[in-house]
């Protein structure tokens, strides 16, 4: 008994971590992705700490399971949203949960009488929740390196051993003789004790401060070196409690500005900070706390975009292919150029170019060469 008030204490923390999430994000009405799917995430918490607590009746597994079956989809899209900051939530996104609840229930109804038949399909759901928490855990790695948010990085981390736990979960439970494979064993203290942990991990991620400088900004006080506009910059910071060298951030403008750093193919983070001979980790500080972004790739983005933006105005290029383009600004292919090109600017780069060119008096390529400044 002693272990199982230890089991039901950890489920009711968790479930309590889990609804502090919802109302907070209720209370803030913050209207992101991430905060959605941290929600789902959060009542799915609260739904798997109850119906797999010790003492649940059994009996109510036929349309329990099917709800917790589709659960690691949820994980894995809150996973996708807190460490990708280019992921769009889709329609099939949706889709997909629903269609493993699906699966589940006609699982669970068919389970009386074609025990055999949903048995293997319990294996499959199986099969799936451990492809979903494999990718959870591949996209906790997979943007790791451009990533500035020291915070966020240390919950890759944590998230990463979390997911190698569940995955061994799900692979004991999914291929057990149930008929819907259930992410952990039922009252299990291990099962309760990873909970918490996710709910704590969860809210961290959830809830990690935002930069307190905003890019343009900052951005523009340290490439006009005006005075007042540097003061209010550094005021901005000291109310945020940030502390980042002013003289790195103007020889990190001018790499970019001057010496168009931003153009060396395969530009790492690691390469830029040997060049300003500056640890990285204080690098990312700076481009994260003192510029206000959350990652390298839309960092060096910004002064690739209006590189090309100067290019695709300007009538003596008008025969250059976008495909050069792209590629003297320093994208390596041009799918993520004309990706980050849209999100950017709204258009595709040759839409932008035909209205450039055709706009009366075209473009004025010094205004565009003081907006890069």
């Amino acid at each position: 008994m002693g272990l199982t008030a230890i089991d039901l204490g950890f489920r009711g923390a968790a479930s309590g971590v889990f609804l502090l999430i919802v109302l907070v994000a209720l209370q803030r009405r913050i209207p992101n992705q991430n905060a959605l799917l941290g929600m789902a995430m959060s009542a799915g918490g609260v739904f798997y700490a109850i119906v797999t607590a010790p003492f649940f009746p059994k009996a109510s597994w036929w349309w329990t399971l099917p709800i917790l079956s589709a659960m690691p989809a949820v994980f894995w899209l809150w996973a996708r949203a807190a460490f990708d900051d280019d992921f769009v939530l889709r329609r099939w996104h949706g889709a997909l949960w629903l269609a493993i609840v699906a699966f589940g229930f006609a699982l669970s109804l068919g389970w009386p009488r074609w025990p055999t038949l949903a048995k293997g399909g319990g294996k499959v759901l199986a099969i799936v929740a451990l492809v979903l928490a494999l990718a959870a855990a591949a996209q906790t790695v997979k943007t790791w390196r451009v990533d500035l948010v020291m915070r966020r990085r240390r919950l890759r981390l944590a998230m990463l051993a979390i997911n190698v736990a569940m995955i061994g979960l799900v692979a004991v439970a999914g291929f057990a003789d149930i008929p819907v494979a259930a992410p952990g064993a039922s009252g299990s203290l291990p099962t309760a004790l990873s909970l918490f942990v996710v709910a704590m991990l969860a809210g961290l991620g959830l809830f990690s401060a935002p930069a307190a400088v905003a890019v343009d900004d900052a951005t523009a006080a340290i490439a006009s070196g005006e005075a007042g506009r540097q003061a209010r910059v550094a005021d901005r910071a000291a109310a945020g409690r940030v502390i980042v060298d002013p003289l790195l951030l103007r020889r990190l403008d001018h790499l970019m500005t001057v010496e168009r750093t931003y153009r060396q193919e395969g530009l790492a983070i690691g390469t830029l900070a040997a060049r300003l001979d500056v640890p990285e980790h204080r690098l990312r500080q700076a481009i994260n706390e003192g510029l206000g972004y959350r990652n390298f790739n839309a960092f060096l983005n910004r002064y690739r975009i209006e590189d090309a933006k100067l290019a695709l105005s300007d009538v003596t290029q008008r025969e250059v292919p976008v495909l050069t383009i792209a590629m003297d600004a320093g994208f390596q292919s041009i799918g993520p150029f004309n990706r980050a090109f849209k999100a950017e600017t709204g258009v595709t780069p040759t839409e932008f170019r035909r209205e450039a060119l055709s706009r009366p008096g075209r473009a004025d390529i010094s205004e565009l060469r003081r907006e890069i400044g």
